[in-house]
């Protein structure tokens, strides 16, 4: 009887452990930080990553997102652990607060996080059996791809800007709808 009553305490003590941890975390989630160039200081790491020194605390490497990717990419720029619970250490609230070189080493996390090609030319969009399969020229070149005919493969983003979504997850842009040639635009009737 006395062992499982000694288990049962050290259930106890356990879940109070846990407890404790777990009431810790979520303060240190909820506290807002924010990364500026006295307190934060990136740097590159060999295998062309970013690394983080905040405070006393040093990151091997860490994510950078964009919390307004769209709409307002130079602000507000999350830095978080590169784990796969991508914890958030702080924010960054201006990019342009940060020193040039710091700047221009998160651009460059961003530019490859957030890869968006814009499409230049809509050579054919071809509806079947619920997809849309796509011919586009890009300011990457030459691009077929897949979207779904359902759903939000296109949004409006304004009311000339679109952002198209293709069955893998890849973003395309269309900064303006009205600059595409009439017959391009005829293409995209399925969508507008």
């Amino acid at each position: 009887m006395e062992e499982y009553e000694k288990e049962g305490q050290d259930l106890l003590d356990l879940q109070e452990f846990d407890e404790e941890a777990l009431k810790k975390e979520s303060e240190e989630l909820l506290e807002m930080r924010f990364l500026t160039g006295e307190n934060a200081q990136f740097s590159r790491t060999e295998g062309g990553f970013v690394a983080l020194k905040y405070g006393e605390k040093e990151y091997g490497r860490v994510g950078v997102y964009l919390t307004f990717p769209l709409t307002n990419p130079e602000e507000f720029i999350s830095i978080r652990e590169a784990d796969e619970k991508a914890k958030e250490i702080g924010i960054i609230e201006k990019l342009s607060q940060m020193p040039k070189d710091q700047q221009e080493m998160l651009r460059e996390q961003i530019k490859l996080r957030y890869f968006m090609p814009v499409i230049t030319k809509v050579l054919d969009v071809k509806d079947e059996y619920g997809y849309a399969y796509w011919n586009v020229v890009t300011t990457f070149g030459a691009c077929r791809f897949t979207t779904q005919m359902s759903g939000d493969a296109v949004i409006h983003l304004s009311d000339s800007r679109l952002l198209v979504t293709d069955i893998d997850g890849n973003r395309y842009e269309i900064p303006d709808f009205y600059q595409l040639g009439v017959m391009e635009r005829k293409k995209l009737d399925l969508f507008i």
